[in-house]
């Protein structure tokens, strides 16, 4: 369910980067309270067509605000719409926070953690991380934290001086290693891009990145995949192992049969915000797709399964996830699909979006 929110303020972050604050009504503050990683989903109207987009939560929970950074892109709808045109004052519909990038979750009676996070991010893949590291920094007094950050140059690096400054409060807690990929610095390995020989490196020449108990990273998939494959050779566990990409990678085109009317055809039972209704499946369509085009309104953003706003539970049924990188293994073993990737296996189906 989307909520009609009013712009706060709008804040200028670099070149080709806004931060765009929203003001949460008293009455809706429960419903949009968030965990630091997590994200909201964007809606309006762009050219008479509606456009949707998620972005992670660069503010923290303390912090009191509700703050998402919105980077420009080539041709990107949203993104230039957000850097050259929006106004404190205008209206966007928003989805309550999602999302599974997160601190790992304690009892609530369980001791304050004493851990060593580590945190690779490239680009706009800062926006989640800054608001875990703001968390952990604030509520975790005994645990310390790394971060790999790399960009083009130093006036691309969003947030610098909210990083610098966390910096410096927390100077013996907080390690900070810039890489930049076009501007020459003083050693050879803040100067390059987040590539696999640059991740091994770090790992080799950083002992306290070796250390680490918690891994973060959060980025294009090339630098996810460089980071995963150095923790995999090292046997660091899955569990310990977090994260979130942007964009999904491009998929081949493999030639799939479009579906038709004569096909055969899967029912899919949905409940959404306590209604059940069914929707009829031609083979080889998504659910999400289908569901679309029967006229229904399920939650959706990225549709390249990255995002999960789209998840939901099966209850009943087989289907083929043709893609997912938003979901953990353990919400995949308790039946949870991306319904925006899911293809029908069995004749009827039976899913729950509200478990």
């Amino acid at each position: 369910m989307f909520y009609p929110l009013k712009i706060k303020n709008i804040r200028r972050e670099t070149a080709d980067c806004v931060s765009l604050a929203f003001e949460i009504p008293a009455e809706w503050q429960t419903i949009f309270q968030y965990q630091s990683g997590q994200y909201l989903t964007l809606k309006t109207m762009i050219a008479g067509e509606e456009v949707r987009r998620s972005y992670s939560l660069c503010s923290s929970p303390s912090d009191g605000e509700w703050r998402v950074a919105v980077k420009q892109v080539e041709d990107g709808a949203f993104s230039t719409l957000a850097n050259r045109h929006l106004k404190p004052g205008d209206t966007l519909e928003v989805m309550p926070p999602m999302g599974h990038f997160t601190l790992p979750k304690r009892d609530s009676d369980a001791a304050i953690p004493q851990k060593h996070y580590v945190f690779f991010a490239a680009g706009s893949g800062i926006t989640p991380i800054i608001s875990l590291l703001k968390t952990i920094l604030e509520t975790e007094p005994q645990s310390t934290c790394v971060l790999v950050y790399g960009n083009r140059n130093g006036a691309s690096v969003i947030f610098r001086e909210a990083i610098e400054g966390l910096k410096n409060r927390h100077l013996q807690r907080l390690q900070l290693f810039h890489i930049l990929s076009r501007e020459r610095v003083d050693n050879d390995l803040g100067f390059g891009r987040l590539d696999p020989e640059k991740v091994r490196l770090f790992f080799d020449k950083i002992p306290d990145i070796q250390r680490g108990d918690e891994f973060f990273m959060c980025g294009p998939f090339d630098v996810i995949e460089a980071v995963r494959e150095a923790l995999k050779l090292r046997d660091v566990p899955t569990q310990k192992i977090h994260f979130e990409l942007f964009n999904a990678p491009k998929k081949k085109d493999t030639g799939s049969v479009k579906p038709t009317d004569t096909y055969k055809k899967s029912i899919a039972s949905i409940r959404l915000d306590g209604l059940t209704f069914e929707v009829s499946i031609p083979e080889g369509m998504s659910i999400l797709d289908a569901a679309q085009a029967a006229g229904a309104d399920l939650p959706f953003a990225c549709k390249g399964g990255v995002c999960c706003t789209c998840r939901a539970k099966l209850t009943e049924g087989e289907v083929e996830m043709e893609t997912n990188f938003a979901l953990s293994e353990e919400e995949t073993d308790g039946g949870y699909i991306l319904t925006c990737q899911s293809i029908p296996k069995t004749e009827r189906l039976v899913l729950n979006f509200d478990l």
